[in-house]
């Protein structure tokens, strides 16, 4: 239970609370005017420092970093598990990271001093509450201390008085109906299912959303498209493979390529020399075949016709000129012979070197082709890298691709195992949820009488635990609000019952805002009663005019009242003793 809530500025009105039902009353003063507003008196203020002790997040736009409050530093004194004189948690908003607490609890962290006092961080803090104050596992997805106690402790700039089973605006049903399968006993890792369910889902839509889309769907693609790329890099993959495999590392490599190109450029240029030769020869054997003998028998017959008679000594000397003319053709036709042989020869030996220059080379070509140089094998090994990357990267995408086409199917279907899950669940948890649904009836016929129809519905739904409140209208006003009266008073109990919370919960006077005076004063009266009953302290802020009514109506507030009032006093009378 909550003991004292209080600060270091001395103008703070100091909060004591007692086992029950606790009414922090803000009253109007006899020099109030009409326009002058309780709203300003500090009783939602009061739940918001109750929220800041208790490990809420305090950025710039909290009550306690207002300009005015920052450096004040506020404490609760409050029952502790393990702690017979109970624990005081202090903090300022200046140094919101930091709380100290005294004593400091056992099994904060190993390196702090257990039963004396010790700062704590903020998520240490939170652990802790979780720990001995919700006795929550040390794994809980889903579900947080604060989470919790925004059930146990609506807060109006929440919108929490707004639904029953949310504790802020727009709370999705999931995440609320984990915190209250929880709080009522009910198997809540099964009810966070639904909220994993719909995180998948929110991921799926908005990956559809991006396959659909012309330059991002490339990212994805088709699982038919995929599969033919697949199909193709690893091909390419095997082959490369193949060829590492089968690689062998070639002494010398780069002196053998070298040989080898020297060997075909020499190879190259002996038939560039045998064609020159042929070419030569061919010019050689056509001059050979054009050398003949002069012809001169015809100079006797021309010498006839002209009458004239050759002598002896002429006809010597065209014997000398014939004789001279045949040595010279044959001259000339040996040596025409001799350059033809020389070139044959030539070419017969050209020829020859190449055919072993041929084989050389091949036998080289076969050595290289059968192997490689070293880096040649790690450039190998760095193609196979990058195509077996490109092959993973593949795959990831085909398993995206396939997923997304397939995850709307697999969601239903999972959403439809879960709901048998929690229909099971619910069937074999059916005397916690009897006492749950019992107790609001109980609550509701208690504020409206034994024939207003009221029920609380809890099964399993579509997309989340379900879970329904209703309590007839008669078009009174406030029954809204009762119905999250009820509800709260409902789901503190049994929290309290199955140690899942703590033994107080808390409300602001905005739940009975409409609320009709008779009901009022039944709430009240209700409350007082279940608390006791429970061992439950019930802190709720009121105004005295709301009080009155509540009075009149029957209700007794002895001992119930807080000491300490608050009031619409301009200059001193609000929970912090000034005006900001």
């Amino acid at each position: 239970m909550l003991r004292h809530l209080s600060a270091d500025d001395p103008r703070f009105k100091t909060l004591t609370f007692h086992p029950g039902l606790n009414i922090l009353v803000a009253d109007t003063t006899g020099a109030s005017a009409e326009t002058d507003s309780r709203n300003s008196a500090g009783k939602s203020s009061m739940i918001e420092l109750l929220h800041f002790l208790l490990g809420s997040s305090a950025d710039k736009n909290s009550l306690p970093a207002h300009p005015k409050l920052r450096q004040t530093t506020f404490a609760l004194h409050l029952d502790w598990p393990g702690l017979p004189e109970g624990l005081t948690v202090e903090r300022a908003g200046a140094t919101a990271g930091t709380i100290l607490l005294r004593p400091l609890p056992a099994g904060v962290g190993s390196d702090q001093l257990d039963l004396g006092d010790g700062q704590v961080t903020l998520p240490e803090w939170q652990t802790l509450i979780e720990r001995d104050l919700f006795n929550l596992p040390a794994e809980h997805p889903g579900i947080t201390g604060r989470s919790l106690f925004s059930f146990l402790m609506r807060r109006v700039g929440s919108h929490a008085f707004n639904e029953a089973t949310r504790s802020f605006a727009r709370q999705a049903n999931a995440e609320a109906a984990t915190s209250l399968a929880y709080l009522l006993g009910l198997d809540w890792r099964l009810a966070d299912r639904y909220r994993e369910l719909q995180a998948r889902e929110a991921v799926s839509k908005q990956l559809r959303k991006a396959a659909s889309d012309p330059v991002l769907g490339r990212i994805i693609g088709q699982t038919a498209e995929l599969r033919g790329q697949i199909a193709i890099a690893e091909h390419r993959v095997a082959e490369i493979q193949r060829r590492i495999e089968n690689f062998r590392v070639v002494p010398e490599y780069d002196n053998l390529r070298a040989q080898a190109d020297q060997t075909d450029q020499r190879i190259r240029q002996l038939r560039n020399d045998d064609v020159i030769d042929r070419r030569n020869l061919a010019d050689l054997e056509r001059a050979v075949d054009e050398t003949v003998d002069p012809d001169l028998a015809y100079l006797e017959t021309a010498y006839a016709e002209l009458g004239v008679v050759l002598g002896d000594q002429v006809r010597r000397s065209f014997d000398d000129v014939r004789a001279f003319h045949g040595s010279v053709v044959r001259n000339r036709r040996q040596y025409l012979d001799e350059e033809a042989s020389a070139i044959r020869s030539r070419l017969q030996e050209r020829e020859a070197e190449r055919e072993q220059l041929g084989d050389r080379l091949a036998a080289t070509l076969r050595t290289l082709n059968e192997g490689g140089a070293l880096d040649a094998l790690t450039t190998l090994q760095q193609i196979l890298a990058q195509e077996q990357a490109q092959l993973g990267a593949l795959r990831h995408r085909f398993d995206a691709a396939q997923a997304l086409e397939s995850n709307r199917r697999e969601i239903k279907q999972q959403r439809v195992g879960l709901q048998q899950e929690m229909e099971t669940d619910i069937e074999e948890r059916r005397p916690i949820v009897n006492d749950a649904v019992v107790l609001f009836a109980q609550y509701a016929q208690a504020l409206y009488g034994a024939n207003r129809e009221a029920y609380l519905r809890i099964g399993p739904g579509e997309t989340s635990l379900k879970i329904e409140t209703h309590i007839a209208s008669d078009n009174s006003g406030g029954i809204g609000n009762m119905v999250i009266f009820c509800f709260d008073l409902t789901v503190a109990v049994l929290a309290h019952r199955n140690e899942r919370a703590p033994d107080f919960f808390v409300h602001d006077s905005h739940l009975y805002d409409g609320v009709d005076e008779r009901q009022l004063a039944r709430a009240l009266t209700l409350a007082a009663e279940v608390s006791r009953q429970e061992g439950l302290q019930y802190i709720v802020t009121l105004n005295s005019d709301e009080l009155d009514k509540a009075i009149r109506r029957g209700f007794d507030p002895t001992g119930h009242v807080l000491e300490q009032r608050l009031t619409d006093s301009f200059d001193e009378g609000g929970l912090f003793g000034f005006r900001f």
